[in-house]
């Protein structure tokens, strides 16, 4: 089973949301990356989204897009992820979602880039601007290695785009919380839980909610009807901050106020649940 499966499976059981932390590869460098990626497991992430450097990154807002050019310039091409993503796998079993854009994969090859990434341990992607209507030459091979294909959905898809990505989609359904690029607007929960709501009526996959998450806060309030949140911009511009002399174990830090927060939302939730069940009866 793959490790995307198993985990929302593992936090189903124990009625926890998951907090999906996004890293760019290369930023500041490779080598902190993977440390990055550590203090992430460290400080409670349940899976992990690893960003693949691209030079025209149309749905990131300023923030991922500088982190972007910062991670091509220190050389996060799509075979040094790769190997990062299989050092990583040699001391963690967290599932690992690369994040990126199409060209990169095209240029390598999709038949070899599905086979590589299983090699190197990735469990899923999520290729931002390949829509359900174009992913044919990419999804028989990524299905093929046992990786899931991420598929995005936003307030704007209409019936028809839900039922085209719900016909393929695995693994789980990444809901854009805000239109537009990633972390310029922030999310409003209460715009988010009704389309949320009507789309648990259409699939059983769990349904995480990204783009606009940036504070504790933000987080826990999706983890009370989503099942896992997705925070981006907010740990990249931290990231961006510690090159002006802060730390790894800061970006860990956040991490861990994020995880915090929705455990203890779940937590008071179900406990309230119980509570409520019990003077029912």
């Amino acid at each position: 089973m793959n490790r995307i499966d198993q985990t929302f499976r593992a936090l189903r059981h124990r009625q926890e949301a998951a907090l999906i932390p996004f890293l760019t590869a290369g930023d500041p460098d490779l080598e902190t990356t993977l440390e990055l990626m550590r203090a992430a497991v460290d400080n409670g992430a349940d899976l992990l989204e690893v960003g693949v450097p691209f030079s025209d990154p149309s749905a990131d807002g300023p923030v991922l897009q500088r982190s972007l050019a910062i991670g091509l310039q220190a050389g996060a091409s799509l075979p040094r992820v790769l190997a990062l993503i299989s050092d990583f796998r040699r001391e963690s079993q967290l599932p690992v979602i690369l994040y990126g854009y199409y060209n990169p994969i095209f240029h390598y090859g999709v038949e070899r880039f599905a086979v590589d990434a299983q090699k190197a341990g990735v469990d899923g992607v999520l290729v931002v601007d390949l829509p359900p209507e174009e992913v044919g030459e990419l999804l028989p091979h990524l299905r093929r290695v046992g990786i899931h294909f991420i598929f995005l959905l936003a307030p704007t898809s209409g019936p028809d785009r839900v039922r085209k990505v719900l016909r393929h989609a695995s693994g789980f359904i990444y809901y854009v919380s805000v239109t537009g690029v990633t972390g310029v607007r922030p999310m409003q929960p209460e715009c988010v839980q009704p389309a949320i709501d009507t789309l648990r009526q259409a699939t059983n996959l769990p349904i995480g909610v990204g783009f606009g998450i940036s504070t504790p806060e933000q987080a826990a309030a999706v983890a009370l009807f989503a099942d896992a949140a997705v925070v981006g911009s907010a740990i990249m511009r931290l990231v961006d901050s510690s090159r002006s002399g802060g730390s790894v174990a800061e970006v860990g830090a956040f991490i861990r106020q994020l995880k915090d927060a929705v455990q203890a939302v779940r937590n008071t939730a179900t406990a309230t649940q119980v509570h409520s069940d019990s003077h029912g009866r």
